[in-house]
């Protein structure tokens, strides 16, 4: 089953955050998982809006844990976590 993962961001710092996307996209292709949306024009109609929003959908549980735990990805949010202010939620799909 599908496994998406939903990532509201503000960034606080574009230079350092320039960083973690760079890796943190390839790091998303190795594990096979697709964004659905990254950034663009949204609405938010409850709660805390952030300015960014992005959509990643992976095959299945185990993948989603796996990219998340890689040591790509935690290389880049070595350079996102402190650019930015954000939530990570992963969602099973139905």
């Amino acid at each position: 089953m599908a496994v998406y993962a939903m990532v509201h961001i503000d960034v606080t710092d574009a230079e350092e955050y320039a960083k973690y996307a760079a890796i943190a996209g390839p790091a998303v292709a190795k594990y096979g998982a697709e964004f659905l949306a990254r950034g663009g024009k949204s609405l938010q109609m409850e709660g805390k809006a952030r300015a960014r929003n992005v959509i990643i959908k992976f095959k299945d549980w185990e993948t989603a844990e796996a990219f998340y735990a890689s040591p790509e990805y935690q290389e880049a949010l070595s350079y996102g976590l402190p650019a930015s202010d954000r939530e990570y939620t992963f969602v099973e799909g139905v």
